[in-house]
């Protein structure tokens, strides 16, 4: 029989290292498949909650905020790109050149969290990553949000009536709230059984060994 676990997947839908922890942890997942029994959920964060709708180039953002020069950069985002190519994650060379306010995919995901069937959630923030990070898609665009509902089968209609109408900020903001307040201020930050943190864009090996420990498999 398999072991019940419990992750909260703290993120950002502009956060490159996201998407590689959440790749990550589908590569160890799938190692563990059949011994352990996993409810995952989404909890939002924004690595800029100020950042204006239309966005900003993402060098300019990157210089300004972490002093960072263009070498660095280019350094750091071939390092992203080779990680995310290892576990069947394009970065899109050259199609990343903004980043934007994801606020408004937040509450879509809160949305697929409480409406849509199990899985929904996560086939939606894939999406959203895939949309920008390989696409170079604004993710806090309307059609942009629009398109990956409907590629992950959940209701357009209802997703933009969401959209539409302001709904779930305050719960956004609420759970946003609580992850500063219990220390979180770098993502992702995976929480594994509401006690045990993964920090960063680990390896599939840590998340894997850190599961085969909670589940008793070791």
């Amino acid at each position: 029989m398999s072991t019940p676990l419990h992750i909260d997947f703290v993120s950002d839908v502009s956060c490159p290292w996201c998407a590689i922890g959440l790749w990550s942890l589908n590569t160890a997942l799938a190692r563990l498949d059949g011994q352990v029994e996993v409810t995952l959920q989404f909890r939002p964060f924004e690595l800029n909650p100020d950042m204006v709708q239309e966005g900003q180039e993402i060098n300019e953002h990157l210089s300004q905020k972490y002093g960072a020069s263009p070498d660095q950069l280019a350094q750091t985002r071939e390092q992203i790109r080779q990680r995310g190519a290892t576990l069947g994650f394009e970065f899109g060379v050259g199609k990343r050149d903004r980043i934007y306010n994801t606020f408004t995919a937040h509450r879509l995901l809160h949305w697929a969290e409480l409406e849509g069937e199990t899985g929904k959630q996560k086939m939606l923030k894939m999406a959203l990553f895939t949309a920008y990070f390989t696409h170079g898609r604004n993710p806090g665009a309307r059609d942009v949000l629009l398109d990956c509902v409907q590629q992950v089968g959940l209701d357009t209609v209802r997703a933009a009536e969401v959209l539409d109408s302001g709904a779930y900020a305050c719960e956004v903001r609420e759970r946003e709230a609580f992850y500063l307040q219990h220390g979180i201020h770098s993502v992702p930050a995976v929480i594994l059984n509401g006690q045990h943190l993964i920090s960063g864009g680990q390896p599939p090996e840590v998340f894997e060994q850190a599961l085969r420990q909670l589940a008793g498999l070791e």
